[in-house]
């Protein structure tokens, strides 16, 4: 490569969930500083999000996982009845990776937990924060898991973790395993928001959902029914990116958005005095940068939404309710009597500008 090409950048964020295309938003602002070409490889929900963030930026439609949880049983029966749909996808995906790198060229690829998405000839990164697989079923199980995800993650040319490195960190044994396979370089953490003075407070309660469905759509309808006689000033952030309306009932005390792009999304979290969400990796990070308070609600079934609010919980970050034990007057005690602890610093959240610095050099000298 010569100094006056820019470096032309391949993006793909998982689709399940925003959280994966959430937790690129620092990367793609920082590569785009850094002068570099950014190009998504989505669709749907992670799509709408990224592109109504960085309007104009050049997308190529590619198809998601579609994953779905089922309402009633465990994540990892539901997961093991789409295996052969995932197995699929990732073959589709790595074909439809090649076919694209015939008529144009990139010089850098980052795929976001999409394990097909890695060419021979181009570098290619992955991210995850799950180096262990938690599947519910037993330190065996999770073993065998951890050894399947490090065989798809070896054609990559690295590994990226978003999170800290050594015993402060935020995934815990997800992306610190006992056994390590993979040999990753830590990101810092991860959030698409900036850390700024704290405001006046204008609603007592944030509601944050997101997540895949039904799950998603199941919270909503419980907690929506338990606020309407709460008598406290709500937001309500539904996390459907490009609906346009809501179709919740209206009440004077709840502000509905079916979502909300970053910077607003900031402000309503900053305003808030207290959030409910989902026990999601990148909404932890970005709560913890904006020191929130939050009560955590797990997805049901899914074990590692269940290790992360355990986890949090255990180092006092934030607490957490069962969904089908939750209730509002138990949040909000459980929230006012918490003992919220802050470890982490502005600075666990750039470490990535350095990492991304590091391979930009390494991409342009070679």
């Amino acid at each position: 490569m010569n100094g006056q090409k820019k470096t032309r950048v391949l993006l793909a964020p998982l689709d399940w969930g925003l959280g994966h295309a959430t937790r690129c938003i620092p990367l793609i602002r920082y590569l785009r500083e850094k002068d570099c070409e950014v190009v998504l490889a989505c669709s749907g929900a992670s799509a709408s999000l990224l592109t109504g963030e960085f309007p104009g930026i050049e997308l190529k439609p590619l198809d998601g996982y579609n994953i779905r949880y089922s309402s009633g049983s465990s994540m990892f029966s539901s997961i093991l009845l789409q295996l052969p749909n995932i197995f699929i996808k990732i073959k589709k995906e790595h074909q439809w990776l090649k076919d694209l790198l015939k008529k144009e060229e990139f010089d850098l690829i980052i795929s976001d937990n999409r394990p097909g998405f890695y060419h021979k000839n181009v570098y290619s990164i992955y991210i995850t924060h799950q180096l262990l697989i938690y599947s519910g079923k037993g330190t065996w199980f999770n073993r065998l898991l951890q050894k399947i995800h490090a065989r798809y993650m070896k054609p990559f040319n690295k590994v990226w973790v978003p999170d800290l490195e050594g015993t402060k960190n935020l995934a815990g044994e997800l992306s610190h395993p006992l056994q390590q396979l993979a040999q990753p370089a830590y990101l810092g953490l991860l959030s698409r928001f900036e850390l700024t003075p704290p405001v006046e407070h204008v609603y007592d309660l944030m509601v944050l959902l997101s997540g895949p469905e039904p799950q998603r759509t199941i919270l909503e309808q419980t907690l929506y029914h338990q606020l309407q006689p709460f008598t406290g000033k709500v937001l309500f952030v539904r996390g459907l990116p490009g609906q346009e309306a809501s179709t919740l009932p209206f009440f004077d005390h709840i502000t509905v958005h079916t979502h909300l792009p970053a910077h607003q999304l900031q402000h309503a979290i900053a305003s808030s005095a207290i959030i409910l969400c989902r026990s999601g990796y990148t909404t932890l990070m970005d709560l913890i940068r904006l020191k929130k308070k939050a009560v955590l609600i797990p997805t049901p079934k899914q074990p590692e939404q269940e290790y992360l609010a355990r986890f949090m919980q255990q180092q006092q970050l934030f607490p957490f309710l069962e969904q089908d034990q939750f209730h509002i007057t138990t949040a909000l005690q459980l929230a006012n009597s918490f003992p919220y602890q802050q470890p982490f610093t502005e600075a666990d959240y750039t470490i990535y500008r350095r990492v991304i610095d590091e391979l930009l050099e390494h991409i342009q000298q070679s």
